[in-house]
């Protein structure tokens, strides 16, 4: 069944639960966000009832917002401490640190952070808050000489977006200290299935513009990318999921890979593909899978066959974060028309209430192979050349 929060659900994933008739639970905020009565609506009683009676149930969540229904509704399951293991970096770390035994990592309360011995400590590093989300609050940093000034930044933009999310997506309360893990970003889409086993979905490459960039502008996807880490990612996440003793259970992964092909985990947000129903959609854009009807409905993609068929291309999910140093309230308009002008193929803008959550949208573009110039720029971009004051 599908558990509908803010702030954003996608036309394609209201019309996968339309044409499966995937039980939609009927909470208010859902309600209040799809208008289409002729979804297959259940009610809040009925779908605890099915849960808790049946744990085998597949449960997939557009937004980390409805962990609270989960925690209250479903508190008699093991589902909210499934949740939790992951959804606290702390906790998550813990669950792993006898796979990783030399990896570096500690938790500080907030208002600690000024007065840590920082002489204790190993650079570079990342820090960023235990229970997170959309890369805010996070920074690397690369001597003890920069510590005081990032820790003051952090309590700056902590006032900025402490009311964007729950508490349950973003708790300031908690930072974790980590040390910094060479090598590229991959973020995957995965499922375990009811024997267990875990299904990727997708991978797609976290692109950075620099070794101090934590942003989450570009990620792309392709038929290159799935056949060269598919097989070293689910050996890593058959460890994780093994650990956690997952079953029916979809999550959003961040790895690093090393040139050496060893992989270190990031995080991992569980319920869920990414955010704002991202990673999830790029999969149909890509390669045809839809991802909501393979974890609801227990299917494995055959990669053989899907790359039959795929052109050699890169898609990218581009992020189109508020980056240009303009307050959003100060913003007139942001020209979408331009900003299509600068791509090969664009295949769909989502617009997003900038003022509100400090992201203009997100883009989703298909790219040849030898024209990366294009993912390169806006990778780079402040979008100012797009901005109306």
């Amino acid at each position: 069944m599908i558990l509908i929060d803010q702030p954003f659900a996608s036309d394609f994933l209201v019309k996968t639960i339309k044409e499966n008739q995937f039980p939609i639970i009927a909470t208010e905020v859902a309600k209040s966000m799809i208008s289409d009565e002729s979804l297959n609506w259940i009610s809040e009683e009925k779908a605890i009832q099915q849960y808790t009676q049946n744990d085998k149930t597949r449960i997939y969540s557009n937004s980390e917002n409805a962990i609270n229904w989960i925690e209250k509704h479903l508190k008699n399951t093991e589902l909210p401490q499934k949740i939790q293991l992951f959804k606290n970096k702390i906790t998550f770390r813990e669950l792993i640190k006898d796979a990783f035994p030399e990896y570096f990592f500690k938790g500080i309360p907030l208002e600690k952070l000024k007065y840590f011995p920082v002489s204790e400590l190993k650079f570079p590093l990342i820090i960023k808050p235990a229970v997170g989300f959309f890369s805010l609050a996070v920074h690397k940093i690369d001597n003890i000489e920069e510590w005081l000034a990032i820790i003051n930044t952090i309590e700056t933009e902590v006032e900025t977006f402490k009311d964007m999310y729950p508490k349950e997506v973003v708790d300031v309360s908690d930072f974790i200290i980590e040390e910094y893990i060479e090598g590229e970003e991959y973020a995957v889409d995965c499922y375990f299935d009811n024997q267990g086993k875990v299904v990727v979905l997708n991978i797609l490459h976290h692109i950075f513009s620099s070794s101090k960039d934590v942003s989450d502008r570009v990620y792309t996807t392709s038929k290159e990318i799935l056949n060269r880490y598919l097989s070293i990612i689910e050996t890593f996440l058959q460890i994780v999921g093994n650990k956690a003793q997952l079953k029916n259970f979809p999550m959003h992964v961040e790895v690093r890979i090393d040139s050496q092909g060893k992989i270190t985990p990031i995080e991992i947000n569980p319920l869920r593909f990414g955010g704002w129903c991202t990673t999830g959609d790029i999969s149909w854009f890509a390669f045809g899978i839809n991802s909501y009807e393979y974890f609801l409905n227990g299917k494995t993609p055959n990669w053989n066959e899907i790359f039959k068929n795929n052109a050699n291309k890169l898609y990218s999910l581009i992020v189109l974060d508020n980056n240009s140093g303009i307050d959003g309230n100060t913003i007139k308009s942001f020209n979408y028309n331009l900003l299509l002008k600068d791509f090969e193929k664009p295949l769909e803008i989502r617009k997003v209430n900038y003022k509100k959550y400090g992201v203009f949208g997100f883009l989703f573009t298909e790219t040849s192979v030898g024209n990366e110039q294009e993912l390169n720029t806006i990778l780079t971009s402040k979008l100012t050349n797009y901005i109306e004051k």
